[in-house]
C-alpha cells in the first residue's frame, strides 16, 4: 500500500490501513511525510460513494481514536526520550525552523497548542513530543489531544463526504485527490531539497575540495 497513491491505498487498506497512518503520522517521528489531511478527506469522499469501503459513523469515530493514539505514543516518546528525541538526524532532516515554530506556538498558546497543531502538518507530528519533553501535564495534554483529534479528523472527514456529493467533485474525483496530494508532497520536497542543498554548500564551505 502507498499512502501517497491516496485512492488506491483508502482502496486496498480500508479503514484499517486509513488508521494505522494516522497513528504512524503523529506517534512516530517518520510520519511527518504522510498525507493525512488528504488521506483523510478521500475516505470522507469514498464514504459518499454508493459502495462505501466503510460506514461514515465509524470513520468518524475509528480515526480519531487512531489520531489519539498517536498522541499518546509521541507524548510518551518525548517524556521518555527527552529532547535528543529531536535532535537525531531525523530531525535534522525535517530542519529546525518546524521545531521553532512548534515551541513558538506553545510559548504563545499553551496547551491549546495540542488542539491547533492537529490541523498544521508537521507541526501535529512534532507537537506531542514536545509536550512530553517539555513536562506538560498528561492530564491536559490528552483533554485538548481528543478535542483536537475529533475536531480534525472527524471534521475533514465529513468535509469529504458532504463534498463527495457535489457532482463537479464525485465525477473528477482523481483530479481532486491529486491536486490535494501535491499540495502537501511538492512543499515537502522543496523543504527536504532546500535542506540538502544548504547541508551541501556547507560540506563545501568546510572542505573545498569536495564535490
Amino acid at each position: 500500500m502507498n499512502p501517497f497513491d491516496i485512492e488506491s491505498f483508502v482502496a486496498t487498506g480500508g479503514l484499517i490501513g486509513l488508521c494505522v497512518l494516522i497513528f504512524v503520522e503523529t506517534g512516530i517521528l517518520v510520519g511527518f511525510i504522510f498525507p493525512g489531511d488528504s488521506v483523510l478527506f478521500t475516505a470522507g469522499v469514498f464514504a459518499a460513494q454508493p459502495e462505501p469501503f466503510a460506514p461514515l459513523w465509524l470513520l468518524c469515530l475509528a480515526v480519531p481514536l487512531a489520531a489519539i493514539l498517536g498522541d499518546q505514543c509521541g507524548y510518551f516518546i518525548g517524556r521518555r526520550v527527552g529532547r535528543s528525541v529531536v535532535e537525531g538526524k531525523l530531525m535534522r532532516t525535517i530542519g529546525p525552523e518546524y521545531l521553532a515554530k512548534t515551541n513558538h506556538y506553545f510559548d504563545r498558546f499553551g496547551p491549546l497548542t495540542v488542539f491547533f497543531g492537529r490541523f498544521i502538518g508537521i507541526v501535529r507530528t512534532l507537537t506531542p513530543l514536545v509536550a512530553g519533553f517539555s513536562g506538560m501535564s498528561h492530564r491536559t495534554f490528552t483533554l485538548f489531544s481528543v478535542l483536537g483529534s475529533f475536531t480534525w479528523a472527524a471534521g475533514i472527514i465529513l468535509l469529504g463526504y458532504f463534498l463527495g456529493n457535489v457532482p463537479l467533485i464525485r465525477d473528477n474525483i482523481e483530479i481532486f485527490i491529486i491536486a490535494s496530494v501535491l499540495t502537501i508532497v511538492v512543499p515537502t520536497f522543496i523543504h527536504l531539497a532546500r535542506r540538502w542543498h544548504t547541508a551541501r554548500k556547507v560540506r563545501r564551505a568546510d572542505h573545498p575540495g569536495t564535490a
